[in-house]
């Protein structure tokens, strides 16, 4: 049976030179969260050796997370068996490639992944894909992890207890959207979204909060982001012509994008709104110069640091992108701090051990000062790269940071002019 609770979010505006920005506020915001059952039989304990499979976009419409998210697990790994490992022996791991919804690649990469005995998996980037191998992951007994899924399903969904991430739910970034098109004076709105559980789950949200606002949404279109073409989608919109348009997808949004220009709905007379999906310094560097310029866009996530940047070009030296690094990174290593406590590689351990680790004890960072504080008996509390974490009882954090970012001349976003959206503690 899944419970549902009544929690409270409360976000924060710091405004970081972001131009017209107006400064920022609090608002309390209520949120709904579910507790999955947790194992209903123990299993068995691990073999010692704790693996860790990742099941991450090489292919597909979020191959451009790929890099960074991969890196992100690679350096925890590496700063894991630097300081000896977890149980006394180096982690081992197993990536593999999740593709997206249009191809079975991520179920085909679950199966190769249990094959080989992972106890965690990390992955997918994409909710939908993740949907669509959390049975397969949790009904073996292996933690599924993910960085990057934001869908709003999972915190309610029935995982066993086995399902965390890094990244928090879509409500508190369908907020933070809609608040930043409501308070840039978009009094009609206009939503572009793909309809799959992501991009039609943020687009209510958005919808809700910018019409609790003030603002009218006028027109939206849930596509088919396999659509070969998306002129009639984009020409609904034009016969309500919005002052602001929020584009809401992956990879396929570079050709909503070309349609916006075609039909004469470009960024400098219409404010265009991105998310985390298309969000991207990679997708549009080859669009005419300054077609983004002005564009913002919200990212799940604090932006990653410049220090940790520098860690992560030590593993990948040709990384330019950084969006969910850091969650990466964070989820590794609160799988390996998990086993320690736990003693225990097994699945059931870690998904057990996962929350104390996260909050209520000594704040540490890194894995290695943490592992130290377990080993001397204390208990701990791991500040992480992408935010304090503190997981709730469904596994969701119940820290989190939303950034607004802004596109320049160069159709690139800047990280270093963000607005930074904290969600408060939530009790429960």
């Amino acid at each position: 049976m899944i419970r549902i609770s009544r929690m409270s979010l409360v976000a924060t505006a710091a405004c970081l030179a972001l131009a017209a920005c107006s400064g920022g506020g609090t608002t309390a915001v209520p949120e709904a969260s579910g507790t999955a059952p947790a194992p209903s039989s123990p299993a068995a304990r691990g073999d010692g050796t704790l693996k860790i499979g990742t099941v991450l976009p090489q292919t597909g419409n979020l191959a451009y997370l790929g890099p960074p998210m991969f890196t992100g697990v690679d350096l925890a790994l590496k700063e894991i068996n630097e300081a000896g490992g977890v149980l006394g022996k180096p982690v081992g791991k197993v990536d593999t490639d999740s593709g997206d919804t249009t191809t079975n690649i991520a179920s085909q990469s679950v199966d190769k992944l249990l094959a080989q005995n992972v106890d965690a998996i990390v992955g997918a980037a994409s909710s939908s894909v993740s949907e669509s191998i959390i049975d397969k992951i949790t009904g073996a007994g292996v933690v599924q992890f993910s960085p990057a899924n934001t869908s709003d399903t999972f915190t309610t969904i029935n995982d066993k207890g086995l399902y965390f991430r890094t990244a928090p739910p879509d409500k508190l970034q369908g907020r933070v959207l809609g608040d930043l098109v409501a308070q840039d004076g978009n009094d009609t709105v206009g939503i572009l979204a793909m309809q799959d559980s992501y991009g039609s789950g943020l687009a209510d949200q958005v919808v809700e909060t910018a019409q609790a606002a003030g603002a009218t949404v006028v027109e939206r279109v849930d596509y088919d982001p396999k659509a070969a073409d998306f002129s009639a989608d984009v020409a609904k919109i034009k016969a309500k012509n919005p002052k602001g348009i929020v584009l809401i997808g992956f990879e396929e949004t570079s050709k909503v994008v070309n349609e916006l220009v075609k039909q004469g709905l470009t960024a400098d007379r219409h404010k265009w709104y991105m998310v985390d999906g298309n969000m991207s310094n990679t997708n549009f560097v080859k669009a005419p110069r300054g077609m983004l310029d002005g564009v913002k866009g919200t990212l799940p996530g604090a932006a990653a640091p410049e220090a940790f940047q520098k860690r992560l070009l030590g593993v990948d030296a040709k990384l330019s992108e950084f969006t969910y690094a850091a969650e990466s990174y964070d989820a590794v290593t609160l799988i390996a701090l998990a086993a320690e406590t736990a003693k225990d590689d097994s699945g059931a351990a870690i998904a057990g051990s996962l929350i104390d680790v996260s909050k209520g004890g000594e704040k540490c960072a890194g894995f290695k000062e943490c592992a130290d504080l377990l080993r001397a008996g204390k208990d701990i509390d791991y500040e992480g790269v992408s935010g304090p974490v503190d997981f709730n009882e469904v596994g969701d954090p119940s820290v989190a940071t939303i950034g607004v970012y802004q596109y320049g001349k160069n159709n690139t976003f800047n990280a270093a002019k963000a607005l930074e959206y904290r969600k408060g503690n939530i009790a429960g």
